[in-house]
């Protein structure tokens, strides 16, 4: 039986590739990846001469079911992307999900990476985050999934095409706010590699003062647990403090557990809530 060997490749700057990377795709028997033009060059670069074929987000259920059958006869397949790490936030994760289904070995030849360089350069926290990729393109799905992040106190990554981050960012700007602060990373490795760290609103308006070009990546601060705070404290001030226990009773607390609930909501004593909600019950 074969194996798949996910490889990362550079991101920009050829000299990113790793000796080991070179090597494995050498001795694999098929390499599939994602731009068999843009990949061809890459090989041609590095005197790699194995057969390509292509695995794109147009074929990846039906290529990768030829890929495993490739493995289970017993050829190493090495996946690579047009850039970085494969697998993440493409669709080399079927092939994965795929290939560990059926029970074939598989590989990491780990390198470069724009989600994680961009965050490393972005001035912003590093310790917790997650990763977005790009917003979808169908606009229900693309507010849903704006308004999950919303109150997300993680920082937060995406990718960006060049001709959609003013919309994107004004997108942006509407839920989480134009002083939320930002970090534009575009040209990760490259000649003109740049970080900006500004507001999304400073970003709309650099973006609309000079066209965006380039390949971006969005690192955005996470909410603040204060804000967070803050705003459940006005939703509760909206409430009487019988609504609010009620809530918690009809949601199957019972009155005591509801009351303390309530009280720690609303920053005060659970006595306080207990003689407000007994002298209007």
């Amino acid at each position: 039986m074969g194996k798949l060997y996910l490889v990362a490749t550079p991101i920009g700057n050829l000299g990113d590739m790793s000796p080991r990377a070179v090597e494995t795709l050498k001795s694999a028997g098929l390499i599939a990846a994602e731009d068999t033009r843009n990949s061809i060059r890459l090989l041609n670069h590095f005197g790699i001469r194995v057969p390509l074929t292509s695995y794109h987000e147009y074929n990846r259920i039906e290529k990768a079911h030829e890929l495993v059958d490739v493995m289970l006869g017993g050829t190493d397949v090495a996946l690579i992307t047009d850039a970085g790490m494969p697998a993440i936030s493409d669709p080399g994760e079927d092939l994965v999900r795929m290939a560990a289904e059926a029970g074939i070995g598989i590989s990491i030849v780990p390198g470069p990476c724009a989600a994680v360089s961009a965050l490393a350069i972005s001035g912003l926290p590093t310790g917790r985050f997650v990763f977005e990729g790009f917003l979808p393109t169908d606009r229900k799905a693309r507010e849903e999934r704006l308004g999950a992040i919303k109150d997300e106190t993680r920082t937060i990554i995406m990718y960006e095409a060049p001709h959609r981050l003013l919309r994107t960012l004004k997108l942006l700007g509407e839920y989480l706010g134009a002083g939320r602060r930002i970090s534009l990373v575009r040209e990760l490795t490259k000649i003109h590699e740049e970080a900006v760290l500004t507001t999304i609103g400073g970003a709309i308006a650099s973006c609309e003062a000079s066209e965006p070009r380039g390949e971006y990546v969005l690192v955005i601060e996470g909410r603040s647990k204060d804000e967070l705070i803050a705003d459940a404290r006005r939703r509760w001030e909206e409430m009487t403090v019988t609504e609010h226990v009620d809530m918690y009773i009809s949601e199957g607390m019972d009155k005591m557990d509801a009351m303390k609930k309530a009280a720690a909501d609303r920053g005060v004593g659970k006595r306080d809530i207990y003689k407000e909600y007994n002298a209007k019950a």
